[in-house]
């Protein structure tokens, strides 16, 4: 024992002779395994960026099994954290509530959509914008002397006195709305989407705009500034891209027939060499079932107009791939300004890929490609199951298609790259304590969520519960169980996520007693968040 206490540098060779040499070796290399496991150590607080994706499925990715090209995402994640079971809301509205609160949309106002301008509301856990009586991550960071920024997509909040300059953010320019074309406001439109810088309205450019750029461009501006300043205040970005929520829209066309080329395979060949992938990179295990296409999917060989569906699922991708190379933007300004090595980035999205159509909407241009200007479409229901391989449903729902979300976090001061995904179940909500953690502020009580410092602090994860609603659709997650009802489903279902990830063995008549249990801690949640009871669906059973 005292030998290894003394076998700290050149000294042991000279105390031990050549004997010692090998030992020398043997604690260099253990001391270099165990540093590799500890956070970087870190002299001032964190610069902080959010980057939020629109409607992007799980498997999109590169790092995540997707063929699509993002290598600016996929280096994020081998230099950082990436997350194998992290959750959103279902949706835009209520999953940007939770990260900007750190609570349960209902809490906050946020349980469905936003309330229109002019549209009266009922106050409450529906009312449609963010409550003022919970404060927003920038509010409190502002008040811990960061600097704070937002650019993209806000949609929590139509009326002027809700927008982001008056929830803490120094400066803002996006969307206050939801969808829109993004070369344009659609005349159709304007009274229901406006585009805003600061605080008033901002005309877009006839010519050259695509928004996922005009996003990044003010972003850049904000580096810019922070670059420029004298005091030495950290800064907070969210950059909430639209990216890619329909309309699918891409000015490439050089990339979009790369990606052609590609999707002539088809949805039930591209699912498969997606799954595929992930097994091969580590990402899922033989516990992740293949779901199977859903019975109102045509299989590829009987889907009719190819071409178009070939051409939707290509405009989807290079919005993806647009979207990955503005982040290596962001990433070199960072690089630039020496900002980088000191910075927290975190990538998710706010829902599972999206299965809706718009050809109700009679916005589309059928005389234009799609992706061109002028066209409106969405890549549908069949492309939607690619984009969320290999789980169930999409967008709106709460099985895990739906609210399961890549996430990944660097911060090359402090983080370790790490080789594996991890386990450990996180959401969206633990954005807001993670931020105020790295602040140094006290994190407010009553946050359904917790920092997820514990994941490069190498400490055990926290247990914990987290619960769903939205539209009627609900689960509860407590532990490894899962309890899940969708409105259209006849009974609540439960799964043991950690042998059946991909929810494919409902076991909830083996456990009756954990089911009730369950709905129990389900319902006292739902009280406690005021929650609406489903509207009953007569066709099928409670």
């Amino acid at each position: 024992m005292n030998q290894m206490n003394n076998c700290t540098d050149l000294r042991t060779y000279v105390r031990y002779g050549k004997q010692g040499l090998p030992l020398l070796l043997l604690l260099a290399v253990c001391s270099i395994l165990l540093a590799a496991h500890e956070p970087r150590k870190t002299s001032s607080r964190p610069n902080i960026i959010y980057i939020m994706a629109d409607d992007m499925g799980y498997s999109d990715i590169g790092c995540y099994g997707g063929e699509v090209n993002t290598p600016n995402l996929d280096r994020l994640a081998a230099n950082g954290i990436k997350l194998r079971s992290f959750y959103n809301n279902a949706r835009c509205c209520p999953t940007r509530a939770s990260l900007l609160t750190g609570r349960s949309p209902h809490q906050v106002g946020m349980g469905l959509m936003v309330t229109a301008p002019a549209a009266s509301y009922e106050p409450g856990s529906y009312q449609g914008f963010l409550d003022t009586s919970y404060a927003t991550v920038a509010e409190l960071l502002k008040k811990e002397g960061y600097h704070t920024y937002m650019s993209g997509k806000w949609h929590v909040g139509e009326r002027p006195e809700h927008w982001p300059r008056k929830r803490g953010f120094d400066h803002y320019f996006g969307l206050i709305s939801g969808a829109s074309s993004y070369y344009e406001i659609l005349p159709q439109e304007r009274n229901k989407r406006r585009f805003i810088l600061e605080d008033s309205d901002y005309a877009i450019p006839k010519d050259g705009f695509y928004m996922t750029d005009a996003f990044t461009d003010h972003a850049l501006e904000y580096l810019h500034t922070e670059k420029n300043r004298k005091d030495a205040a950290p800064f907070f970005l969210y950059l909430a891209y639209t990216a890619p929520h329909f309309p699918i829209h891409s000015p490439d066309e050089a990339l979009i027939a790369r990606y052609e080329k590609i999707y002539a395979k088809g949805w039930d060949q591209i699912r498969k060499e997606r799954y595929a992938k992930m097994k091969r990179i580590g990402l899922v295990d033989a516990s992740y079932q293949l779901t199977e296409r859903p019975s109102d999917i045509p299989a590829w060989e009987d889907a009719s107009d190819k071409k178009t569906w070939i051409r939707k699922m290509a405009v989807y991708a290079a919005m993806i791939e647009r979207m990955d190379q503005n982040i290596g933007r962001l990433i070199t300004a960072l690089k630039a300004n020496g900002q980088y090595e000191n910075t927290l980035i975190v990538f998710l999205s706010d829902n599972g890929g999206c299965a809706e159509n718009t050809n109700n909407r009679n916005l589309n241009d059928s005389t234009k490609l799609v992706g061109q200007r002028g066209s409106y479409n969405t890549y549908d229901m069949p492309w939607a199951n690619v984009s969320n391989t290999p789980f169930r449903k999409y967008k709106h729902y709460m099985h895990e298609g739906g609210i399961i979300t890549p996430c990944i976090l660097q911060w090359p001061e402090v983080i370790r790259p790490q080789m594996a995904y991890l386990s450990s179940t996180g959401h969206v909500t633990d954005l807001m304590p993670t931020a105020l953690e790295l602040a140094g502020a006290t994190t407010p009580s009553g946050i359904a969520g917790q920092s997820l410092s514990y994941l490069w602090k190498s400490k055990k994860a926290p247990e914990r519960t987290i619960c769903w609603e939205h539209e009627g659709n609900r689960a509860i997650r407590t532990g490894n169980w899962k309890l899940v009802k969708d409105l259209e489903d006849a009974d609540w279902e439960l799964y043991d996520i950690s042998s059946d990830p991909s929810e494919t063995r409902n076991l909830a008549t083996l456990y009756p007693d954990r089911v009730n249990n369950m709905k129990k801690a389900y319902d006292t949640w739902a009280q406690n968040m005021h929650v609406k009871p489903p509207k009953k669906n007569t066709n099928k059973s409670e």
